[in-house]
């Protein structure tokens, strides 16, 4: 999970994990029961939400409204009372801070996604920040969706920030995005060529395909390093369920984004001490530039000590190079995205039980399965996971996060066996 902010509204959920290291049983989380995670929603809205932005901002307390926007994004909370804040927030967002700004269009790209057209139209305007133009040009792409106005933005970009939008990963990226390259090579064709015993050879790789729309749930396959796809025991592709949407929903090249599609290196397992995550071991991942040269391609006899794109080249076929998609990985690492990895969760999924991807739970960006906790943990697709990985071998070697079409159903067995082996 991308890095958790120091605040109120996350000490009470980091304040489980050391609910459960008291009790003696890394399987018995005391912040999962029922009543638990009720007394906690009730203390959030009050404390972090109600009392913060009830204060008076200033310089002094952005913090604690941007404790709010948290608390806001993972509890889905909207009313009149919020609202009105949110929008009063705008009033003096031009000298804010840039990690208020940020904080804010994140919260309103996830809850409000039309709500606030003009005012991020100022707030594009007046900016001379990469990060703070890309999130408002994300913002009004997603609530207007029409081709005049991706090429408004275009000149806006190029306007404001001249040579430099080819040179900044996020400007790059936010380009990339306006003006929708044509691909040399087709998804099916790059599909087709990244399952192949040739593509990473020699290598443990987790395989996540997903949908266009990460609202569905994707599906995780993994190849061993001598080329198969592992099986169950009645001959059938093993797979689970995994989700690649952050709460946020934004792409993946900013800040809290959904996952990015390409190529992480895998790192081994960890045990988290957050709350939210729990106990179950995770899967360590890591990006160009997140990580070292020699960190990433498991290799410490590599004597350079700077990344560079033919570096990543280097793990992609030649056939497919053309395919820009696998490259999101590469740009976000340049960016700054940090700490995405594959983990479980002990987040209430009835939080989301109106949106497709439930049972599963959103994150800040990582790669998450379904787990159901109720004080013990009822069921985990992340323990099948890592009981896995062990069984075959060390957990060393990558993964690979690929859109597999823009269907707005979950990713089944069935739509990947035309490319995998018979």
């Amino acid at each position: 999970m991308a890095s958790l902010k120091n605040n109120f509204f996350l000490f009470l959920l980091f304040f489980g994990s050391f609910l459960f290291s008291q009790n003696g049983n890394a399987q018995y989380l005391t912040h999962t029961k029922k009543s638990e995670r009720s007394r906690l929603m009730s203390l959030i809205v009050e404390k972090t939400i109600h009392e913060n932005l009830t204060s008076y901002l200033n310089n002094d307390n952005e913090y604690k409204w941007q404790d709010a926007f948290d608390a806001l994004e993972v509890y889905q909370i909207n009313n009149p009372f919020v609202f009105e804040k949110i929008k009063s927030a705008f009033d003096s967002i031009s000298y804010r801070s840039t990690s208020f700004q940020r904080a804010l269009l994140e919260l309103i790209y996830t809850n409000y996604s039309t709500a606030f057209i003009p005012q991020v139209q100022v707030l594009l305007a007046q900016t001379s920040h990469p990060k703070i133009f890309a999130m408002c040009a994300e913002y009004l792409m997603n609530a207007e969706k029409n081709e005049n106005l991706k090429y408004s933005l275009r000149e806006k970009l190029f306007e404001k920030f001249g040579d430099s939008v080819y040179e900044n990963p996020i400007l790059h990226s936010l380009r990339q995005r306006i003006k929708e390259p044509q691909h040399f090579v087709t998804q099916q064709e790059c599909i087709h060529e990244i399952v192949k015993p040739t593509f990473l050879p020699n290598q443990l790789v987790l395989f996540s395909f997903q949908r266009k729309n990460r609202n569905y749930p994707g599906l995780l396959l993994i190849r061993d390093s001598a080329g198969n796809f592992i099986k169950d025991s009645l001959g059938e592709f093993f797979h689970i369920s995994q989700l690649a949407r952050s709460i946020s929903n934004l792409p993946g090249y900013l800040t809290n984004g959904n996952t990015p599609q390409g190529i992480f290196s895998m790192m081994g397992l960890g045990i988290s001490m957050s709350a939210v995550i729990g106990p179950t071991p995770n899967i360590q991942m890591g990006m160009p530039k997140e990580v070292s040269l020699q960190q990433f391609f498991h290799d410490s006899t590599l004597a350079d000590s700077s990344w560079s794109l033919e570096y990543y080249q280097q793990l992609i076929p030649s056939t497919i190079r053309g395919y820009s998609p696998l490259y999101e990985a590469y740009y976000a690492g340049l960016a700054g995205r940090s700490e995405i990895i594959a983990h479980g969760t002990t987040l209430d999924p009835e939080l989301y039980v109106n949106q497709p991807y439930y049972p599963l739970t959103p994150t800040q960006g990582c790669l998450c399965t379904k787990e159901i906790w109720a004080g013990e943990r009822i069921e985990s697709d992340q323990q099948k996971l890592i009981d896995i990985i062990k069984k075959i071998g060390k957990p060393i070697g990558y993964v690979v996060v690929i859109e597999v079409d823009d269907k707005n159903e979950p990713v089944t067995i069935k739509d990947l066996t035309p490319f995998l082996p018979k």
